[in-house]
């Protein structure tokens, strides 16, 4: 019977059992080779797919932490710029100490103006002049150098400024040196 068609379709004696069902067997020799190099193949791909992903991770991780060190370098090197300029202000404050002794001591026209001219200039990069005149004291801003005893009926106020203090940029350069009253 070997060779002949059964209806089926399948030829008994080739892998076929007595019972028509055919029984399962390795592929030939060329098939398994073919089938185990597709799945190292797709071993392969994944494996490279995968040290792809922690290099493209290792990538975003490097290129956050460079922008947090560009952030960060950035900000220093202000801090650094501010904190010359205010070390240059305070150089300068002797140099409008002597103006404002020199006005005081009837300095002519020409020393107002000079006092002028530098002090509008440091005023636009953030000097403030501390000159607190009737004003309450405040040990943050104000040296009491003089006192002088009050009514009783108000807290300590300025009454005189010996020597005006000065602001860089909110932060005080140097405080005020005052008389109090009270």
């Amino acid at each position: 019977m070997s060779g002949s068609p059964d209806p089926g379709g399948s030829r008994l004696g080739d892998g076929a059992g007595s019972d028509g069902v055919e029984a399962w067997s390795e592929p030939a020799g060329d098939d398994a080779a073919a089938a185990e190099a597709e799945v190292e193949h797709d071993l392969g791909l994944a494996a490279l797919a995968a040290e792809r992903d922690e290099y493209l991770d290792a990538l975003r991780r490097l290129q956050a932490d460079f922008e947090n060190y560009r952030k960060r370098i950035e900000r220093q090197q202000a801090e650094h710029v501010e904190q010359a300029a205010g070390r240059l202000a305070e150089k300068l404050l002797p140099v409008f100490d002597t103006a404002d002794l020199a006005i005081a001591h009837g300095g002519g026209e020409e020393v107002k103006q000079i006092w002028a001219a530098l002090f509008d200039t440091l005023e636009r990069e953030g000097l403030e002049r501390i000159d607190p005149r009737d004003c309450p004291f405040d040990p943050t801003v104000h040296e009491a150098v003089a006192h002088e005893p009050g009514d009783g009926g108000r807290g300590p106020e300025v009454v005189e400024v010996m020597r005006a203090g000065y602001r860089w940029k909110g932060k005080v350069l140097r405080p005020a040196m005052v008389k109090v009253r009270g």
